[in-house]
């Protein structure tokens, strides 16, 4: 008897181990993936001088990286299901990096089409690349019984925060634009084969002939779909305040860039934060509960925005919209997964949704802003998030065997897995 507990105890060891180095895995592409893209977003202006672009072009360029993106997300579902999780990042994270080699050219040139192709090329791989890894972190949530997604989002947060002051910091310094992505094309694909390493193995999934999974079928799943739904509300709200708090802060109550940087960076902080201490909440009192309690606290902090007649009220309000909005992309990816055998065909239609939503969003108000003021157009905000409120019901955790599922409120007694 007490070799076998002694065996027993060592096999307990041996998944804890192997659970711990999943999750810094999937950590590590999350942030990666952030690091990535903010580290050429955030030079667009270079972008512009480099390839001789009027801010319409510019637009119009950037419009490519959306289009590869939006094409990539419905793609990724069938190959997380063929390759799996860990072979589908890999394989995304060379096509970005392929792409950025593209703009790198594009600009070393002074050249638009290899600029622009390159663009779509990254967007392509940033949509396969957000599915897979999604679903990755979703499986070690599974087999940990806790919640974990809100956490790797925040890793994503610090990644993109990261890039944007490399940006920055390149910027600042006189680095190239062109040197840089260089830079970031010889550090994606070496750091992205080491890590892809630590991600579980895959699990074979069945085939449709076996009744497996398929991305067209889970369009037509009404829970799905509600999901969906919830994320492209949240993922709105968070869109819409990435592109334009700052600029509310600047056009609606004649504050400074300073100011409306602040406002940004108090966003982005509140975002994370959310995301990084949400999950103790959502193994307390449930999806349902939590994400109800951040759209109220979105919708508060959006009026105290858009109507609170005051620079501080409007930074307070920002706090708030931070926090409301941080949780309810993560909480849709895993309440997409809740069935693992299903989990790449349904993350793959709600991420293209929230992603849809994510892009696409920010540009309508951009244009409503030109006939009624910024501060007016994000009124449209509050119906997507009220749309967003009435589909939480949704996020509720669906039972798939004996396991707890994550964000499920521990009953009495009960404790989560290591």
């Amino acid at each position: 008897m007490p070799e076998l507990v002694r065996r027993s105890s060592e096999g307990s060891r041996g998944v804890s181990t192997e659970l711990r180095r999943a999750r810094n895995a999937v950590v590590v592409a999350f942030a990666v993936n952030g690091l990535a893209f903010a580290s050429f977003i955030s030079r667009t202006p270079a972008i512009a001088d480099g390839l001789g672009l009027s801010t319409s072009q510019l637009a119009l360029m950037l419009l490519c990286l959306s289009a590869g993106s939006v094409a990539g997300l419905p793609l990724a579902g069938p190959l997380v299901a063929r390759l799996g999780p860990a072979r589908s990042v890999l394989v995304a994270a060379l096509t970005e990096t392929v792409g950025l080699a593209s703009l790198a050219t594009g600009l070393l040139t002074g050249t638009v089409w290899p600029a622009a192709l390159g663009l779509v090329v990254t967007g392509l791989g940033t949509g396969v690349w957000d599915v897979a890894m999604n679903v990755a972190g979703a499986e070690v949530e599974q087999r940990r019984g806790r919640t974990l997604m809100p956490r790797l989002h925040a890793a994503f947060s610090i990644g993109t925060v990261t890039g944007a002051g490399l940006g920055a910091l390149t910027a600042a310094t006189g680095v190239p634009l062109a040197a840089q992505i260089l830079g970031v094309v010889v550090l994606i694909p070496v750091v992205m084969t080491v890590t892809v390493r630590g991600f579980l193995p895959s699990t074979p999934v069945p085939t449709r002939a076996e009744g497996g999974p398929g991305v067209l079928a889970a369009w037509r799943e009404p829970r799905t779909l509600l999901i969906g739904v919830l994320v492209l509300g949240f993922a709105f709200t968070e869109g819409s305040a990435n592109d334009w708090i700052a600029y509310a802060l600047v056009e609606g109550y004649g504050s400074s860039e300073t100011v409306g940087a602040v406002a940004f960076g108090v966003f982005v902080t509140a975002m994370t934060v959310g995301r990084t201490f949400g999950g103790s909440l959502l193994e307390r009192f449930g999806r349902v509960v939590v994400l109800r309690a951040a759209a109220g606290l979105a919708l508060v902090g959006l009026l105290l925005v858009l109507v609170g007649g005051s620079v501080p009220v409007a930074l307070a309000g920002a706090l708030l919209w931070g926090l409301g909005a941080s949780l309810g992309f993560p909480v849709g990816m895993s309440a997409a997964a809740d069935d693992p055998a299903h989990a790449a065909a349904r993350v793959s239609v709600v991420s293209s949704v929230g992603y849809t939503a994510f892009l696409a969003g920010p540009p309508l108000i951009g244009l409503l802003a030109e006939g009624s003021g910024i501060l007016r157009a994000l009124f449209v905000v509050l119906g997507a998030l009220l749309v967003g409120l009435l589909a939480t019901g949704a996020a509720r955790p669906v039972a798939t065997g004996t396991t707890r599922t994550p964000a499920e409120p521990a009953r009495r007694g009960g404790s989560p897995q290591a």
